[in-house]
């Protein structure tokens, strides 16, 4: 009658292991020290992956031990003699804080933890953020230089006006029992969180690192979203969510009003667009119409009497400087237009359209005159007779490129003059 020693703990046990807290500091110590040199980097990841593991497991010591190396980079000597010089940290080491930020946000957010355990945690981690040492969120100390050739991907293929080398990944719905909507499975709670954190407005933050975070998450978000199948209970989803994004007040960012320094949805309306289009059609141009305005570089009007045309002078639109990522949000947004003008083929009410909202929202001339090369191979294809009305939109958009390039000329060049 002796119970079975091989037998393991009971299901509703509490999991919790021993944890050497004194090799685990020796070892981030040690990791650390070794600044990034003989893998230490892949060891560190190791250690986050083993956290990951004990907070899906619940166990208490996950916490613990996340403290644990979290003292240890605070303790990082190297980090007061980077604040003393004003050197930026690299960005493998970013990319660990980063781990570390979102691994903290996973035990914070735990719904299963006690107030009083989340009361500790926010404590040391106001504690550790009044440390003068403690690397800013953005990684910027107002000496970076942007250099984005190589650190975001550019074009219509870098998901792919990143998925291939994914594991691919069969999802399913599992029952939620808890919840009180007929239907509703963790994986269509799943999506439509995701979708409501991408569509939020948010500001554009001030460091360059933190804007590149802010691309490089949504499309790596975007990525996931698409190893996912819609079926008819996805798309219903979908659906809610666009006419909520669209109808909602400050907090959307495909709201009517939005922010002048609002963070751009190009790339989430070019998804929502795609995977709305075979469903609705009509919501899915309404969405992405909507995102297409770029309201940092628009003009604004100048103070005085604007009731006299005359009195009006041209205002050249403001490039605000701090924002590093804007060629490649310019990008995003001239793929999206794209994107509109090929399903547009064929429908003259679309492209005109898709046509003014090029025309009032793209201010680069070089991005005009992509659009205008994509309208005319679209309007060509061999397998068709000539788009009469994509035609006329690439010749628009080419004398529009044309007109733009004119006017960059200087006010003394008599072909200013001539046009």
């Amino acid at each position: 009658g002796a119970p079975d020693p091989t037998a393991g703990a009971s299901i509703d046990d509490e999991n919790c292991w021993h944890l050497d807290e004194e090799q685990v500091q020796e070892q981030v110590k040690l990791f650390l020290s070794q600044g990034g040199y003989h893998g230490s980097g892949k060891q560190l990841n190791l250690l986050f992956a083993k956290v990951r593991e004990m907070l899906k497991m619940r166990d208490s010591n996950g916490a613990r031990m996340l403290t644990l190396i979290t003292e240890q980079f605070m303790a990082d000597p190297r980090l007061s003699l980077w604040r003393q010089q004003g050197t930026a940290m690299t960005d493998k080491y970013r990319q660990l804080w980063d781990e570390l930020g979102a691994l903290w946000m996973c035990i914070v957010l735990n719904p299963h933890c006690k107030l009083e355990q989340k009361a500790s945690w926010l404590k040391q981690l106001k504690k550790w953020n009044s440390v003068d040492v403690c690397p800013w969120e953005d990684g910027n100390h107002g000496n970076e230089l942007p250099n984005l050739t190589n650190a975001l991907p550019q074009g219509a293929n870098a998901n792919q006006e990143n998925v291939g080398q994914c594991k691919s990944l069969e999802y399913q719905h599992l029952p939620a029992h808890k919840f009180l909507e007929e239907g509703e499975s963790y994986l269509t709670l799943a999506v439509e969180v995701a979708l409501i954190g991408l569509g939020q407005q948010r500001i554009m933050p001030d460091g360059l690192y933190a804007q590149e975070k802010v691309c490089r998450n949504e499309e790596q978000l975007i990525s996931k979203l698409q190893e996912i199948e819609l079926d008819d209970t996805l798309v219903k989803i979908f659906r809610k969510q666009a006419v909520f994004l669209l109808e909602a007040g400050p907090y959307s960012g495909l709201g009517e009003v939005i922010h002048r320094e609002s963070v751009p949805m190009h790339t989430f309306a070019k998804y929502l667009f795609t995977s709305l289009l075979p469903h609705d059609a009509e919501l899915a141009y309404k969405t992405a119409l909507r995102a297409m305005r770029l309201l940092v570089l628009e003009s604004t009007a100048p103070s005085g009497d604007v009731s006299r045309p005359h009195h009006i002078a041209s205002v050249v639109p403001n490039r605000y400087p701090r924002w590093f990522t804007l060629s490649h949000i310019e990008s995003q947004q001239c793929e999206l237009a794209s994107t509109m003008l090929t399903a547009a083929k064929g429908d003259v009410r679309r492209l005109e359209t898709v046509l003014e909202s090029i025309q009032k929202n793209i201010h680069s001339s070089s991005h005009i005159f992509k659009l205008a090369q994509d309208a005319f191979k679209i309007a060509t294809l061999m397998d068709s007779l000539p788009d009469i009305t994509l035609l006329k939109v690439s010749l628009e958009l080419g004398l529009q490129t044309a007109l733009t390039a004119a006017l960059s000329l200087p006010s003394s060049n008599p072909a200013l003059h001539k046009l």
